[in-house]
């Protein structure tokens, strides 16, 4: 393991010397991909470096207690010294592993979000647009852009379906754990007599295509345009601008109405259909080691129930890992960091499980 890092150190130094190069600083794309690659090895280089200073600390510390002319409070220090760089080197040693642990090749994309109410009619659509407004909040709190790509509102201020895209460096990183069935547990705005109804919408996280990932034949494009409408139907568009897809060879169908412009509306909807077939095309490859994926954190089966929100109790429940935090109105509000950092840490630490077994 240290033999591979010491060439990643090697690699790491040899990179921040290139980029003041002056032919390197005159080409903006070289100079991008060289800062992409130093952040990928900082992580590693410099908890490797903490590791060493851990081991030299410990050294020199061996030396002070093995010598005869050290007083007693020298040798004191000392062992303090050793106890605490012995704890480091461990705790250091085990952070080591997880960072070279193999990275999702899908971390650093855009992703695309689509949120479809289910089970409970009305009230279902409304906790759409409550989940809507916790990603959309969160995504800013992280330095995201959203965007909406597609809507169908419901007269009550809530959404049959959404889905929109959020852009920035590791977006999938930070979201792909959401991909599910989310459960919610309140009394409904359409309750008169104050009953709790449980209601459940399904979420579903794409990582965004590259072009070059999803070469589309423009033969197994069925495109059709019509006029954008709001809630309840009325129309608030009078051009045909809005804009249906349906790939002919796996019947899918993509919809796109939130701009006034037919072109953009297209584009935003030929990302949609890229990337729902590239995701369709990673889990046909996923199916042959379905036995590890069975072991991830949040597989992106969207039949899998993963959360439940109870709002009488202020409470958040991830059903994956057993999580519980009484912070319901926080995390609505876009505070999940809590909630995906216990996500992450379990999937890796079931990848680490697995890596130390094979």
């Amino acid at each position: 393991m240290f033999e591979r890092i010491e060439i990643f150190d090697k690699r790491y130094s040899e990179l921040n010397k290139k980029i003041y190069e002056p032919s390197i600083a005159a080409d903006v794309d070289e100079y991008q991909k060289i800062m992409k690659e130093i952040r990928e090895l900082e992580p590693v280089v410099m908890k490797y470096r903490e590791y060493k200073k851990a081991l030299s600390s410990i050294d020199e510390s061996l030396e002070i207690l093995g010598d005869s002319s050290m007083d007693a409070e020298m040798k004191e220090l000392a062992q303090l010294e050793l106890d605490e760089a012995k704890r480091s080197v461990e705790e250091l040693s085990d952070e080591l592993k997880i960072l070279l642990l193999p990275k999702d090749p899908n971390d650093e994309r855009n992703v695309i979000v689509e949120i479809r109410g289910g089970a409970g009619g009305e009230e279902s659509a409304l906790f759409s647009a409550v989940l809507y407004r916790m990603y959309s909040m969160y995504a800013e709190a992280k330095g995201f852009k959203t965007e909406i790509i597609n809507a169908n509102e419901t007269e009550l201020g809530g959404f049959k379906e959404i889905s929109f895209m959020i852009n920035g460096d590791g977006a999938y990183s930070r979201f792909k754990y959401e991909s599910g069935v989310h459960r919610v547990q309140r009394v409904p705005e359409t309750e008169s007599q104050g009953r709790i109804h449980t209601s459940t919408t399904t979420v579903a996280v794409l990582p965004e295509a590259d072009e070059v990932e999803m070469e589309i034949n423009p033969k197994d494009l069925k495109i059709d345009t019509f006029r954008s409408s709001g809630a309840g139907g009325q129309h608030i568009n009078k051009t045909s601008s809005a804009i249906r897809i349906t790939h002919l060879p796996t019947g899918m169908v993509v919809e796109c109405q939130d701009e006034r412009s037919q072109y953009k509306n297209k584009d935003k909807a030929m990302k949609v259909l890229k990337s729902r077939l590239l995701q369709q095309k990673q889990e046909a490859q996923d199916s042959a080691i379905s036995a590890e994926r069975k072991s991830q954190v949040g597989s992106g089966d969207r039949s899998e129930r993963i959360r439940t929100y109870n709002y009488p109790q202020g409470r958040l429940t991830d059903h994956r890992i057993g999580l519980t935090l009484y912070k319901l109105e926080d995390i609505l509000n876009g505070d999940l960091d809590e909630v995906i950092d216990a996500l992450v840490a379990a999937d890796r630490a079931e990848k680490l499980k697995e890596s130390m077994e094979s």
